[in-house]
């Protein structure tokens, strides 16, 4: 995660309070005829493939609704802040949804630092936020171990993921010595290295190497001959898809030939134009989502979104889909545009089934799910696996 100060959260409070109070503390965004999303997005900067994801798929979940109605007789619209990939600007990006825009609720950020950044002030105004792919633990609970009530996310958390690295990697390529490559700057990569090495080794792995680098670093070549030289015969790197992508082709070039794997943040399009579609052959990450999965609800959307944006969805459509269709869900059953009842109203939301599966959120507001190992074949995804809770 990027340092960012105390001030600028601070600020961001009090301008959001202000206008809070300003209001009478209550949203207009469901005063007409339109009921407003805000969307907390990496629009721009080094991950910007999964805002563009996001977007796309939100947009295609409101197309849908709107044809059938809308929810409670008003038809759904999105307000998007571009967070540029960054915890502070994400910070601001959600002030600016809540206290200008005045959304009833926040889809995203994607990026775990991110959400956590931007946490503070989603709670203080007290709007729901659901972040599609934040993994890791706190974005849910505090340092204490206390519940966000806020907070929500569409996809597992981090420990569960790196555990099912850790055991594909033991159990099914009878990897024994590994090395990991860690962000430094990210609480994702961090928290995934950290569960991953724990399982690992307690399965009765060994981990020969760590390495640290930071986003939007682009030689890596260092970092990799140190652990080239540590003969692991699996390296893990838990990053994005932008730094994974340099990694892998300068892995390449050193003669580092190892399978590698890493987790959902290796999923875009874009991971096989900076890598080299040849560089990814034994490469393997885990995912909430395939959109080779046959279930008859993931059918017609795969078709649906391919027909609006000529591609596949990737995890980040899918669970933003599923975020904007658990938002419509809460805001029917609240029967409200009041942001504090659609909150209440998502923590006890059950009996819902979206295109990555049923989703009932747990005491920490995680949902329960299970996991999908993804091998890369020629650039290519290809479904290898699902692993259950």
């Amino acid at each position: 995660m990027r340092n960012w100060k105390a001030l600028s959260v601070m600020t961001a409070l009090l301008a959001l309070m202000a206008a809070v109070s300003g209001c009478g503390g209550k949203s207009s965004s469901g005063g007409g005829d339109t009921i407003k999303l805000g969307g907390n997005l990496e629009m721009t900067g080094g991950s910007a493939s999964y805002g563009i994801s996001s977007k796309n798929a939100i947009e295609l979940a409101l197309k849908q609704i709107n044809a059938k109605g809308g929810v409670n007789g008003k038809k759904l619209s999105l307000v998007v802040a571009d967070n540029k990939s960054e915890a502070t600007e994400a910070t601001n990006a959600m002030q600016k949804l809540i206290s200008q825009d005045r959304v009833v609720g926040v889809i995203g950020p994607n990026l775990s630092s991110a959400v956590i950044a931007s946490t503070a002030v989603s709670g203080s105004a007290k709007t729901a936020d659901i972040t599609p792919m934040g993994t890791n633990p706190k974005v849910t609970v505090d340092d204490a171990g206390k519940v966000k009530p806020y907070n929500f996310r569409a996809c597992f958390i981090d420990p569960f993921q790196g555990t099912v690295m850790a055991r594909f990697a033991f159990d099914t390529l009878k990897v024994r010595k590994a090395a990991i490559m860690i962000d430094n700057s990210s609480d994702y990569s961090k928290g995934l290295a950290q569960f991953f090495k724990e399982e690992f080794v307690k399965a009765g792995g060994q981990v020969v190497g760590e390495e640290m680098y930071l986003q939007k670093d682009t030689d890596f070549k260092a970092a990799l001959t140190k652990l080239k030289a540590a003969d692991p015969d699996f390296l893990y790197v838990p990053g994005y898809y932008q730094e994974v992508g340099m990694i892998v082709k300068q892995a390449k070039e050193l003669g580092f030939n190892v399978p590698m794997a890493g987790g959902d943040g290796w999923d875009s399009a874009k991971l096989a134009d900076i890598a080299l579609a040849d560089n990814l052959n034994n490469c393997f990450f885990s995912s909430l989502y395939s959109p080779d999965d046959t279930s008859k609800l993931n059918k017609e959307f795969v078709e649906a979104y391919q027909k609006e944006y000529n591609a596949k969805p990737d995890v980040f459509a899918a669970l933003s889909y599923d975020s904007t269709l658990l938002f419509a869900k809460a805001i029917e059953n609240a029967k409200s545009t009041d942001p504090a009842k659609i909150a209440d109203a998502l923590a006890k939301i059950d009996g819902f089934t979206g295109v990555s599966g049923p989703v009932k959120f747990d005491a920490s507001h995680n949902p329960i799910k299970s996991a999908v190992i993804i091998e890369l074949k020629n650039g290519k995804q290809t479904f290898r696996t699902k692993v259950n809770p």
